[in-house]
């Protein structure tokens, strides 16, 4: 098992900080941060807290830290359906529902996902029932030719842009799983890369016999305290243009969203 010590430096290498950075954004000692680091002194829960901020440690890491320190873990994990979570579980419904007609849905660390809105149903229409068995998994969802890789008609583009986010997240906090999906199906490969012409990159879906561009933003938590509040995230996708904007508004007149 790492030592308190091993996992800050860890964590402080991760961040491409020196000892002295680190204690200058926490206002400690530089070297008071090398004896934690080296185990020459026991820091209280308090400082393994203040550090871990200064890091950006994610909360799941964060009780891993405490642990290391001899304390308790300061984080709960509970299901989004827990009775402490009902508020933040309804702030997640209300994105989802008034992002209708347009699609959006939520998803966890690993991406898996935990809510969608009405706008999805229609492009689940024809997956692989294989792949909508819960947990169903966002990127094995965009990715797999079973699922909506056979939509999608820039797919190079949209393999880039999730390689990039994923390849971010790994090494913000590192997760044996989610690096085994990145292997499977984020692997570089040839004319992966992006277009990059547009200000921004769009997901073109040939969707109901025509092009529908779309782009999307990631809403998360501001302050949780919780760990699965700190892993969710929720995806919304926008037209980007008033032909695919006409399309989903369709939708609603057809009673499908």
């Amino acid at each position: 098992m790492d030592t308190i010590g091993d996992l800050l430096r860890q964590w402080r290498h991760r961040r491409r900080l020196s000892q002295l950075d680190l204690a200058i954004a926490a206002d400690v000692s530089a070297r008071h941060v090398s004896l934690v680091e080296t185990g020459k002194s026991n820091p209280s829960a308090a400082m393994v807290l203040r550090l871990a901020d200064h890091l950006d440690v994610p909360l799941r890491e964060r009780n891993r830290l405490l642990l290391a320190a001899g304390f308790a873990p300061r984080y709960a994990e509970r299901p989004l359906d827990d009775a402490a979570l009902s508020a933040a579980r309804n702030a997640v419904e209300r994105v989802l529902r008034a992002h209708e007609p347009y699609p959006a849905l939520a998803f966890d660390r690993r991406w898996n996902i935990i809510m969608t809105n009405r706008a999805v149903d229609p492009f689940l229409a024809e997956v692989d029932p294989e792949l909508l068995r819960p947990p169903v998994n966002l990127l094995r969802l965009g990715l797999d030719p079973r699922g909506l890789a056979r939509l999608v008609v820039n797919l190079a583009d949209v393999r880039a842009v999730f390689r990039s986010r994923v390849r971010r997240q790994l090494a913000a906090a590192p997760d044996p799983e989610l690096a085994a999906l990145y292997a499977e199906l984020l692997e570089p490969g040839g004319g992966d890369a992006p277009a990059g012409a547009d200000v921004m990159i769009q997901m073109i879906v040939r969707f109901g016999g025509r092009e529908l561009r779309l782009f999307s933003t990631i809403t998360t938590f501001g302050t949780p305290q919780d760990i699965t509040l700190d892993e969710v995230a929720v995806e919304s996708y926008y037209p980007a243009d008033a032909e695919s904007a006409s399309w989903f508004e369709g939708l609603t007149g057809s009673g499908r969203a």
